[in-house]
C-alpha cells in the first residue's frame, strides 16, 4: 500500500478511521450513548483486529443527527428510528433523481 492509498481512505466517508473514544470526542457525547445506538442497530461500528470499536465519517453523521434529536427530548429507540428514516428517504430521492436523468 502506498501513501496515496493510505490518504485517499481518509477521503472515504466508510472508512473506519475514529476510535470510540475519538468518535465520542468529536460528537461532544459518550462512549455509552455510542454504545447505545449500536445497541439500536443505528450504526454498527467495524472492529479493529484487537476487537475495539471503529467508526466511519458516515456513521458519525448518522450519531450526531441521533444526538441532536436526543438533547431535544426524543427517546432513543424513537430518535435512531427518525434518523433510519430520514436516510432511507434522502437514499430513496437519490436514486428517483438519478432515474429521471436517465430517462
Amino acid at each position: 500500500m502506498t501513501a496515496d492509498d493510505s490518504f485517499s481512505r481518509l477521503e472515504d466517508d466508510d472508512y473506519p478511521a475514529y476510535t470510540m473514544g475519538r468518535a465520542a470526542e468529536m460528537l461532544n457525547t459518550t462512549q455509552g450513548f455510542l454504545r447505545a445506538i449500536g445497541e439500536t442497530r443505528l450504526i454498527t461500528p467495524l472492529r479493529s483486529p484487537g476487537g475495539h470499536r471503529r467508526y466511519s465519517r458516515y456513521q458519525l453523521r448518522i450519531a450526531a443527527r441521533s444526538r441532536e434529536l436526543v438533547d431535544g427530548g426524543t427517546p432513543i429507540e424513537a430518535a435512531c428510528r427518525v434518523v433510519i428514516l430520514e436516510d432511507q428517504l434522502e437514499e430513496a430521492q437519490r436514486i428517483n433523481a438519478e432515474h429521471q436523468r436517465t430517462t
